[in-house]
């Protein structure tokens, strides 16, 4: 079994917000909710009340109660056992494989859009499976190097976010302006219906606070920066995703708001009529890709350490535990990432007839995947409440115990409503192919379990005849 690599403490308080919110602001979500319609903004207010707050402020009493290598899975390992926790990591791991496909297709799409319209949906894939290994190389650099994508990213990030809220806003102050979706009072109700097919990835986009805390060991003070980091990329993250779609709303029709192509379509609406501005919606666009990069290796950076971790552990399979000599970072999880993104590319490429069809199909696969161990994690919040109660809490949600299940029992309920709504399309039914992957995923994973038990007792029992 590999010996835990003493990790350089070289992450401060900046770093981490910056990595929080280039892990959780998701440019790509903008279309999606905008999609809903202008009541998509009142979803994003209820469901930072009842969900996004929340899970903050269970993220921070987790990551300073319990400051562990390795997150999720550390959390529902401690709450529940070694098996579920690996089930989690497996899950957690899994699905970036899968969503990173999908944000690769999206930076596909935008390249395409901006400098290439004419390109087909091969070269696409192309395009997308080549940026895959770039981001397992980069996962693989050390910490000290490798952040610094996503501390670009979530400042390109905020510079996107801020010149699509300037320009909806001035779009919108104009003279004798004409917004392209009606903003009165009524158009603010939320509705079910039609609404019901993006609202789960509104909940989507708030999820990612715990993804720093895989990292503990590379931070100068978790228990002093975890709180303070998910404090102010919380606000950063809300403020963008409101005021960005209404940017959107406010130049685009709903009806003609495109999954891929959304954002794009908003610069240069709002930024396009003069050569300035076409010059303008050009820079913003390539920003627009380079953000979607980023997430990608922020997300690749955390659940392959947490998977390498709990590998080390021998709780999964020992070909993912390998990592850097020097670095530390991991090698095994992020290459055989690296595998199945390239595959899944391939294989739901042959099935999708357009780049939006492949990009929903593999987003709404790897969210089901993603948000399994989500549940987990709330779990293991409120149980350790219970067990561990004398524990030193350094952050504690406020409250007490009461609030703390009403916040666990709403935030299960929210997170199973997601998981349904990605699987189930309320008048078209279920998605076959989300579900075959859900189910195919989870008997994956207790094949790995099953593997690495394996393994250990293979290898006690060599110890044991030495």
């Amino acid at each position: 079994m590999n010996e835990a690599h003493k990790h350089k403490r070289s992450l401060g308080i900046r770093d981490m917000t910056l990595f929080t919110v280039s892990a959780i602001l998701l440019l790509d979500t903008l279309a999606a909710s905008a999609s809903i319609g202008v009541s998509s903004i009142t979803w994003w207010v209820l469901l930072a009340i009842l969900f996004f707050i929340p899970y903050g402020l269970i993220s921070a009493e987790l990551g300073t109660t319990y400051p562990e290598q390795g997150g999720i899975y550390a959390w529902v390992r401690d709450a529940f056992g070694a098996r579920w926790g690996t089930r989690v990591t497996w899950l957690y791991w899994l699905n970036t494989a899968i969503w990173n496909g999908a944000i690769l297709v999206l930076f596909a799409g935008v390249f395409s859009q901006i400098f290439m319209p004419d390109l087909g949906l091969g070269t696409k894939l192309a395009i997308a499976i080549a940026l895959n290994w770039l981001v397992v190389l980069i996962t693989t650099f050390s910490l000290n190097v490798g952040k610094w994508v996503p501390n670009a990213g979530a400042a390109i990030k905020v510079i996107a976010f801020a010149a699509l809220v300037a320009g909806g806003i001035a779009f919108a102050m104009r003279d004798n302006v004409q917004l392209a979706n009606d903003f009165s009072l009524w158009s603010f109700v939320p509705e079910w219906g039609a609404s019901a097919t993006y609202i789960s990835t509104i909940i989507y986009g708030m999820l990612g606070f715990e993804l720093i805390c895989s990292a503990s060991e590379e931070m100068k003070d978790p228990v002093r920066d975890v709180p303070r980091a998910i404090l102010w990329s919380g606000i950063i993250i809300f403020l963008a995703y409101v005021l960005g779609t209404f940017a959107i709303l406010a130049v685009v029709p709903v009806e003609n708001i495109n999954l891929v192509e959304g954002l794009v379509d908003t610069f240069r609406q709002l930024f396009g009529e003069s050569p300035l501005g076409v010059t303008a919606a050009l820079v913003l666009g390539v920003m627009v890709m380079l953000t979607f990069f980023s997430n990608c290796v922020t997300w690749a950076i955390g659940c392959c350490r947490a998977a390498t971790e709990a590998a080390i552990d021998g709780e999964l399979p020992k070909f993912l535990a390998s990592e850097h000599k020097e670095y530390g970072t991991p090698v095994g999880s992020a290459v055989v990432m690296g595998i199945i993104t390239t595959l899944i590319l391939l294989s739901y490429g042959f099935l999708a007839t357009s780049n939006e069809d492949l990009f929903w199909d593999l987003f709404a696969s790897s969210a089901v995947l993603f948000l399994l161990p989500y549940l987990g994690a709330v779990g293991a919040f409120w149980y350790m409440r219970r067990i561990d109660e004398g524990r030193p809490r350094p952050f504690r949600v406020p409250g007490g115990m009461g609030f703390a299940s009403l916040i666990t029992v709403v935030c299960i309920v929210l997170l199973l409503m997601t998981v349904l709504l990605f699987m189930y399309v309320p008048g078209e039914g279920f998605n076959r192919q989300v579900v075959i992957v859900a189910i195919s995923s989870i008997v994956i994973g207790e094949a790995m379990i099953f593997l690495a038990e394996r393994e250990n007792r293979s290898g006690n029992l060599d110890r044991d005849t030495e």
